[in-house]
């Protein structure tokens, strides 16, 4: 554990001075190179305002600091991180040099240099999150990992933990009365639950009648071999708690990181997350950070200022787009369906209409080489421009820019009976794109599985929202309307 420990401060301290070398190297550049935008003041005073800008660096650094070492960590949050360093910087190293120089104006460089600094830091993070992975692939910053139980969720955590290298877990096995079905080889099974038990027991016992700790080094055949980790997860039935309550004891006495795994129930999982009810704790199955009157107010103000923002730039383009519908098929320009929104509610979704008029439209799901497209309406399916009259349906308050994408009710009908969590992706308002939407859930959904991936991540959108995440997939939708998603038509 303190070799990982020491591995981590390593990454740390490493990612630091990356971020002090790219600070120092920026300000070399614009103060010999690039002096028509660079405060005079810098060339007057070059080691003091250096000075300034490295102390703003170590503070905003304190604060700040990278998070990439850590274990389980997603873009949206490398983002804010490192936006938070960046605009933490840019406003100490502006109030240092405004002080320092009140008769100089140092606002319009600052802002062209932080946002500058923003992006170099960033692109270091894609570089140092790679050589991290590599790293951890060669075994080194690990963390030994020991299961406990034989609930399916102890599988699915494993198969998470050795899918991604740069994680840096190494899993020692499992202790548990019966084998794991469909445990692959390399998961080995070490020995019952109760072999274990009486093995922390006996540890327990020992070192507080002699004060002296067992290591598998001095274990004889009359003491025991301890489990070897830095972390144990455990998913056992709440009958058990006072072994539950024995391993945590021991996990407590030995710094190793206790987890308790929800169980199971059939393909039900629980993911359950305290709230506080009177003088009560309570736990819910779902996670909504939009129920907060904050982040919905957030999420609106957004939607309202970006809708406004699309509409003002696509309607010039809508007579355009109004003539080549025209040009190759007869009916209406727009095309308005009933879907499912938030809470279950109907509303009309409207959509540039990319197909000719058909009495199947609103069962019938769009296909490859679907004979009611034309030509015109395949290009904007591909690039999503059939989408952008949803804007109008985002400042009316029926969806939001970013959610899961509203269905059909017919397709409502239908996988509501076959899906056990479908409904649930109605506790937020359905969205212009989605999650799923940008990580591959495109097109057609041919068999069940397509759509149960589907709901998969339209819920994990709803417990896990952020701002950042938003602005990350608006950021990758556009960047489809650029490189057209091959399942988009």
């Amino acid at each position: 554990m303190r070799q990982a420990t020491s591995g981590t401060n390593i990454i740390r301290t490493s990612v630091m001075l990356s971020d002090w070398i790219i600070l120092n190297t920026l300000l070399g550049i614009f103060i010999n190179y690039i002096p028509s935008i660079t405060p005079y003041y810098f060339t007057a005073a070059t080691k003091i305002s250096v000075l300034a800008a490295n102390m703003a660096f170590g503070i905003a650094q304190y604060f700040f600091c990278t998070i990439i070492h850590f274990r389980q960590i997603q873009f949206d949050q490398v983002l804010h991180r490192v936006l938070k360093l960046s605009i933490t910087q840019l406003i100490l190293t502006f109030t240092f040099l405004q002080f320092l120089c009140p008769s100089e104006s140092f606002l319009a460089f600052s802002i062209i240099f932080f946002c500058i600094y923003f992006f170099a830091i960033m692109c270091s993070r894609y570089v140092e999150k790679d050589v991290l992975k590599h790293y951890r692939a060669l075994g080194r910053n690990t963390r030994r990992v020991l299961f406990v139980g034989c609930d399916p969720a102890i599988l699915e955590l494993y198969n998470y933990m050795i899918s991604d290298p740069s994680i840096g877990y190494r899993v020692a096995g499992y202790f548990s009365n019966k084998e794991l079905k469909g445990a692959p080889a390399g998961f080995k099974h070490l020995g019952t639950r109760h072999d274990l038990i009486e093995r922390v027991r006996h540890y327990m016992d020992y070192t507080a009648k002699s004060g002296n700790a067992i290591s598998n080094n001095n274990a004889t055949k009359d003491t025991i071999i301890l489990p070897n980790c830095d972390e144990m997860f455990v998913s056992l039935s709440h009958d058990y708690t006072d072994e539950i309550v024995t391993l945590m004891r021991f996990c407590d006495k030995n710094i190793i990181h206790f987890y308790y795994v929800p169980r199971l129930f059939g393909s039900y999982k629980l993911n359950l997350t305290p709230e506080r009810v009177g003088e009560m704790d309570l736990f819910t199955n779902h996670i909504e950070p939009l129920q907060s009157m904050g982040n919905r107010f957030i999420k609106r103000s957004f939607d309202i200022l970006l809708s406004l923002l699309a509409i003002a730039v696509i309607t010039p383009f809508v007579p355009i787009i109004s003539f080549m519908i025209h040009l190759q098929s007869a009916g209406p320009i727009f095309f308005f369906q009933e879907r499912t929104g938030l809470n279950g509610a109907n509303f009309n979704m409207m959509k540039f209409r990319s197909m000719h008029i058909s009495s199947d439209a609103d069962k019938k799901q769009a296909t490859k080489n679907d004979p009611r497209k034309f030509s015109f309406g395949d290009f904007m399916r591909k690039t999503n421009i059939d989408e952008f009259p949803q804007f109008i349906n985002v400042l009316l308050g029926d969806m939001s820019i970013v959610g899961p994408r509203p269905h059909m009710i017919y397709h409502t009908t239908t996988y509501s009976q076959l899906i056990d969590k479908y409904m649930v992706r109605h506790f937020c308002k359905p969205g212009i794109t989605g999650w799923a939407q940008v990580t591959g859930c495109r097109g057609e959904t041919k068999e069940v599985w397509q759509m149960e991936e589907r709901i998969k991540r339209d819920i994990w959108y709803i417990e896990n929202w952020t701002p950042w995440l938003d602005i990350r997939i608006i950021i990758l939708t556009a960047k489809s309307i650029i490189i057209p998603d091959k399942h988009a038509y």
